[in-house]
């Protein structure tokens, strides 16, 4: 993908920021700062239950953060020591120095995390665009990844969702400004309403209070100054890698995964469809896929308990091999 910023961005980056409320977080959770080359990302964890439990880190989607995991590290914290990253510009990170949003610029993030931590191989879980970012890690670092879990993956389709084609549309320079002007009189509560109408196979499951959460953290992130040019990069970014062929092709990585994989689908997923469980089960050799009837793109915060009990008994697996 192209580094080129999008018109007024760099200026918009260099202006005094507004003043941004903190990030949330969750009881038994805790925030760090970890300084790479090039970057700084915000890592958000919970104590393991116990010593000497195998590391594992949470890769989060398109326009979500680490706080999208914390159901399911929550019922996994007594099987792995937990790690969810904010990936470069989302979150609490702020954007990379090299202004680089591809998904091998957030892979590298990933690796040299990893990389610096010491923690690898690790149990590796990327949702949609964290996904994507996940399975390119496996293929090129395989000595870093022990299983892989990926919910909904963006991984290439010839029948884009149509639900999906505004995301895509973000890609187009120019595009992100004009939607942000149009969208300026929207409340936080009203774009959050939104997300969870695109994301979720019922949104009825989003309690009052993670709704409160969710239009709270919406508020903080539209006072960020870089927020649209993150999003719209990253886009691109996924537009970008879905037309790579060859060995940086997404499904040829797929075939290049060797970790133990568990893919997790949601019948009712608005923006990555259904019908490409089928075609990653085949590209994933010896992976095992939980397909979810009612859930939608984020099947980890709609339906936790059966997503850790699947990651559960993948890690079983693994141990007994």
């Amino acid at each position: 993908m192209s580094s080129t910023e999008l018109p007024g961005a760099r200026a918009l980056s260099a202006a005094a920021a507004p003043e941004v409320a903190t990030v949330r977080v969750a009881e038994g959770e805790e925030l760090r700062s970890v300084a790479l080359p090039g970057l700084t990302l915000t890592v958000r964890s919970r104590p393991p239950a116990r010593t000497g439990l195998p590391p594992a880190l949470y890769v989060h989607g398109l326009g979500g953060s680490s706080q999208n995991w914390s159901a399911l590290m929550a019922r996994l914290e007594g099987v792995v020591d937990g790690e969810a990253l904010d990936l470069p510009g989302f979150g609490d990170s702020p954007p990379p120095d090299d202004g680089n949003y591809s998904v091998t610029g957030h892979a590298r993030a990933v690796i040299r995390l990893l990389d610096a931590g010491g923690r690898g191989p690790a149990h590796l879980l990327g949702n949609s665009l964290g996904g994507a970012v996940c399975t390119r890690v496996a293929a090129v670092r395989p000595d870093l990844v022990r299983t892989l879990t990926l919910v909904s993956p963006a991984l290439p389709e010839l029948r884009v969702q149509r639900a999906a084609v505004p995301t895509a549309l973000l890609a187009l320079p120019g595009v992100a400004g004009l939607f942000a002007r149009m969208t300026k009189d929207w409340t936080s509560e009203q774009r959050t309403r939104g997300v969870v109408a695109l994301c979720y196979g019922d949104p009825s499951r989003v309690t009052d209070e993670a709704l409160r959460h969710a239009v709270e953290e919406m508020e903080r992130r539209m006072r960020l100054p870089y927020f649209w040019d993150a999003t719209a990069r990253s886009a691109r970014g996924i537009v970008d890698a879905y037309t790579l062929s060859g060995q940086q092709g997404l499904w040829r990585q797929a075939e290049r995964v060797l970790a133990p994989t568990l893919l997790v689908y949601g019948r009712k997923d608005q923006l990555v469809s259904y019908r490409m469980a089928r075609k990653a089960a085949v590209a994933f050799r010896g992976s095992r896929l939980l397909t979810l009837p009612d859930a939608g793109h984020v099947a980890m915060m709609e339906y936790p308990e059966a997503v850790a009990q699947a990651v559960r008994e993948l890690l079983d697996d693994c141990g007994r091999s």
